[in-house]
């Protein structure tokens, strides 16, 4: 039998391994129902948390669209396709009550169709997030995704969102949350840390059922026509260039974690072919995020295609590639010597080739 099929992640079956990641598009009940129109297993409704700053930034955001030279590009489906994003954002805009309303509307909905809608609280007071987090139980949703690997931490106002850096501090604040609920936990971490491996292991020694890897970055981006930060600031930014980075963390935390605990790829999936590149490198399933926003719900059914016509002239299904790249991945110490070969690899010199 060959095809996508569905993908187990700790005690949930998702029909397939695409999951809608939480942004802008997002925010508005008609996002998510669009989302699961075209067959996303897992939407994730923007996040929220109780601090009102973090969401009067939302209407401080802005957004920039770049290629592959550093060139803005209009936002459109049809930029290119090295094209991404670089923005600051914010949180869901409406109160707590509100979002939560929508939130477990929309699960139910999704139910119907084999689907989850997530609900994704970034972590400001933890006290806070247990209260939330115990809320969102208790309304009979589904699946809680724990961001605290936001890439605006250091650039918010205080205490707005968290990027969580330290090992421990992951397993206090996840072992919080899952002493609080019973519920599926997913917890996603940041991509701006040396030890990504170990912030995965906490995660799962606190309890998460999954963790999602690696956040967006902080980056500056500077403008030669003006000679001033684009946007004016340091952004969030991630794009297919990250691609190689989001699968070398997911290869060193399934070597870390062990292969039985499921790991969710985000920051740098395009399309399809790339969710089974994230998953050959240990996922079992993967986000996409600002592509969709960027590009429209129609590269959600398209990704689908894409990874169904790669499954089936492999003739596997999508749970057999998970980790198939990651655990034949050697150290540089276990590779043959090639002598020489370095050579092949330098431009010649142009004075000495005329002699």
């Amino acid at each position: 039998m060959s095809g996508i099929t569905g993908v187990t992640i700790g005690s949930l079956r998702l029909k397939n391994p695409l999951i809608a990641g939480a942004a802008e598009h997002l925010i508005e009940e008609s996002g998510v129902r669009a989302a699961l129109r075209a067959g996303a297993a897992v939407v994730v409704m923007k996040s929220t948390n109780e601090v009102e700053a973090a969401k009067i930034q939302l209407d401080a955001a802005e957004y920039a669209v770049f290629d592959e030279l550093w060139h803005r590009r209009q936002w459109n489906a049809s930029a290119p396709a090295s094209a991404f994003i670089a923005c600051r954002s914010g949180l869901y805009p409406g109160t707590f009550e509100s979002w939560l309303e929508s939130v477990s509307r929309l699960d139910r909905e999704a139910a119907k169709s084999d689907a989850y809608v997530a609900a994704s609280l970034i972590l400001g007071d933890l006290d806070h997030a247990k209260r939330m987090a115990l809320q969102v139980q208790e309304a009979g949703l589904r699946l809680l995704e724990l961001n605290i690997g936001t890439p605006y931490a250091s650039q918010a106002a205080k205490g707005a969102v968290a990027t969580e850096l330290l090992p421990e501090r992951v397993a206090a604040i996840v072992g919080a949350i899952r002493a609080t609920v019973s519920m599926p936990l997913w917890v996603k971490i940041t991509g701006q840390s040396e030890r990504v491996p170990e912030l995965a292991r906490a995660a799962f020694e606190a309890g998460a059922d999954s963790v999602v890897m690696a956040g967006r970055l902080l980056g500056l981006i500077p403008d030669l026509e003006t000679m001033q930060p684009v946007l004016g600031t340091t952004l969030g930014v991630g794009g297919y260039w990250n691609l190689p980075l989001t699968c070398h963390w997911l290869a060193l935390s399934r070597a870390a974690v062990g292969r039985d605990r499921p790991l969710i790829a985000t920051n740098g999936i395009q399309n399809g072919l790339d969710i089974a590149r994230a998953m050959l490198a240990g996922a079992s399933a993967a986000e996409i995020s600002s592509p969709v926003m960027l590009r429209g719900f129609e590269l959600i059914e398209r990704s689908l295609a894409e990874l169904k016509d790669y499954l089936n002239a492999k003739e596997i299904v999508a749970q057999d590639l998970i980790g198939r790249a990651a655990d034949a991945r050697k150290n540089f110490a276990d590779m043959p010597r090639l002598d020489g070969n370095w050579r092949n690899y330098v431009p010649p010199d142009s004075q000495n080739s005329k002699d």
